[in-house]
């Protein structure tokens, strides 16, 4: 039997980028909150830079509830299991994966909002990919950007804007859509490479530009800026440059008072009455369960768990999950087509030893629909991006370029010569949503409790690898202009768990396609919420975080002033 605990008004499941993002707007409104995290408190004494530990070892591994319910993958119905990993690319503990990410903070561009309207408009409704399930979203760039402004502010973002109510500045990002202002901080400084390559694209006629960061340039609301030392990736910040949720929004929340952190809380289950009503959820915590009544629930533990809790949450009222009666949890999912960058070799040391992967110089031209598709066989396009962020361990691994053995002595003389002259650019890519692409419950595989792990079925179709080869075209010109004397392109990987994973509790106007609705609550449970990137129907060529922060703050507020009619 499980413990009673004092009910609340509502309860947020994980307090990462997204849960401790929604918990700040609540508050201020006076709700009362608890938030369930799965893993714990972390310090900067966690925070040590060590590379074996943060990106080989996945830490912390004495919170990663995660790392017990990796999903398995497979590319279609009817293909065998892709081989598992060791380690979850998302994390538990109060502040979730904004503790280790890269803390890049895009905007979506117009485009990315209407798809389907703008590819059909400009190019005919038979550019629209062959079994792709894209919507064009509810709503538009306009409705979200007050609430990516708030973000940007409380959290603390640093970059130079484009585009200020329609005013262009070519010192930033020209592409992006309108926005009301500057951002808080400016742009963290280049590097003499970034800034050479941003000199090379000038010269191609290409518009470069300093990338958005969740990480303080100058001092920021009593948190130091940034020291450039280098362990950015799967790693904290000890001096709390990088505005992770737990330096940031949840601080601010616990001074209303009204919101309590309950960690190592494991969530099994959301509870339903016999309306279909969400009433709480349940919990394990210290090998005891306990039952947290409330009058609304969000679920903020990424797009997996979130999905899987929905499965695993059945009833009499929802017999194949909750809020699935229509069948579409789990559907329109896909992971950003991330991979396939491309590796160059300079003459040349080019100084990137440590430094950021959210420093760095960006190009637009190629990204969403910035350019002419007409006589292109996809639609989309992709972000370019290069950056330092080199580590030891990083480099041993790096590219020989077919110039020396991968093993041996000769592969260390070109190691040792070598390490500080190679580049690897980063290249986010549209992504879309397809019919045979989706997540489930594994029949075979559990986790410690005997639950079933969620199963990923989806793979890149012919659009998203057609859109990579363009992209890395435009790249390899690119590092040949600026001087590369060779070029290696990767190869676009699986569908695989992903940071950047997308869907599965979509948001739009239409229940019968749609999970959630405009605001983020269930179409089919009405006091319940998804916060992430599980609502998002596209990726554009963009990392999900900020978007997905302003959509909470947005499913937040909502709720907060639409109290009664949700959860009275």
């Amino acid at each position: 039997m499980a413990t009673r605990q004092k009910p609340t008004d509502v309860v947020i499941v994980g307090l990462g980028a997204a849960g401790g993002v929604a918990a700040l707007p609540l508050t201020r409104a006076g709700i009362e909150v608890i938030g369930l995290e799965a893993g714990s408190w972390l310090s900067a004494a966690d925070f040590a830079p060590d590379e074996l530990r943060n990106n080989y070892r996945g830490w912390p591994q004495s919170v990663q509830k995660a790392n017990r319910e990796v999903p398995t993958h497979r590319r279609t119905a009817n293909s065998p299991y892709t081989p598992r990993q060791a380690v979850h690319p998302m994390m538990n503990a109060v502040g979730g994966t904004s503790l280790h990410y890269w803390a890049q903070s895009w905007r979506l561009n117009p485009w990315d909002f209407k798809v389907v309207s703008a590819t059909t408009t400009r190019y005919g409704a038979g550019r629209i990919p062959k079994g792709s399930t894209v919507e064009d979203w509810p709503f538009g760039l306009e409705e979200l950007e007050p609430y990516y402004d708030h973000v940007e502010y409380e959290v603390g973002v640093s970059g130079k804007a484009g585009n200020i109510q329609g005013k262009l500045d070519p010192r930033g990002n020209i592409h992006e859509g309108p926005r009301a202002r500057e951002y808080p901080m400016p742009a963290l400084r280049g590097t003499e490479f970034t800034d050479m390559m941003g000199g090379v694209a000038r010269k191609m006629g290409l518009d470069p530009f300093p990338g958005p960061a969740a990480i303080n340039s100058v001092n920021y609301e009593g948190r130091s800026a940034c020291l450039y030392h280098g362990y950015c990736s799967r790693g904290g910040c000890h001096v709390n440059a990088k505005s992770s949720t737990l330096v940031t929004t949840i601080p601010k929340a616990i001074a209303t008072k009204k919101l309590k952190v309950v960690d190592h809380a494991h969530v099994v289950r959301v509870e339903v009455d016999a309306k279909g009503r969400a009433t709480g959820v349940t919990y394990l915590k210290g090998g005891e369960e306990y039952f947290q009544p409330a009058k609304a629930v969000l679920l903020a533990s990424h797009v997996y768990e979130n999905v899987r809790l929905l499965f695993l949450s059945k009833s009499k009222a929802y017999p194949n999950g909750l809020a699935n009666n229509s069948g579409q949890v789990g559907r329109h999912y896909f992971s950003h087509n991330q991979w396939g960058g491309v590796n160059a070799l300079f003459p040349q040391n080019l100084g990137s030893w440590y430094g950021l992967p959210a420093q760095g110089t960006g190009v637009d031209n190629w990204a969403d629909d910035n350019f002419d598709h007409g006589n292109l066989d996809f639609i989309g396009g992709s972000n370019m991006w290069v950056y330092p962020d080199r580590r030891p361990i990083n480099a041993a691994g790096m590219s020989t370029f077919g110039r020396a053995p991968s093993w041996g002595s000769a592969w260390k003389a070109f190691v040792r010569e070598n390490a500080d002259r190679t580049n690897v650019a980063y290249l986010q890519k549209t992504t879309l949503p397809y019919e045979d692409n989706y997540l489930d419950l594994d029949p075979a595989v559990k986790d410690p409790l005997g639950q079933p792990v969620l199963r990923i079925t989806a793979d890149y179709k012919d659009n998203e690898r057609k859109l990579a080869a363009f992209a890395q075209e435009k790249m390899t010109a690119w590092y040949m202009e600026a001087g590369a004397i060779a070029v290696e392109k990767q190869d676009i990987n699986t569908m695989g768990p992903s940071t950047h994973a997308y869907g599965g509790t979509r948001m739009g106007d239409n229940p019968m396609t749609n999970v959630a609705d405009r605001w983020g609550f269930s179409h089919e449970t009405r006091n319940l919420g998804f916060l992430g990137a599980g609502v998002m129907g596209t990726s554009g060529s963009r990392n999900p975080t900020l978007t997905l922060q302003a959509l909470a703050w947005r499913t937040a507020e909502h709720l907060a002033k639409n109290w009664e009619s949700i959860a009275g």
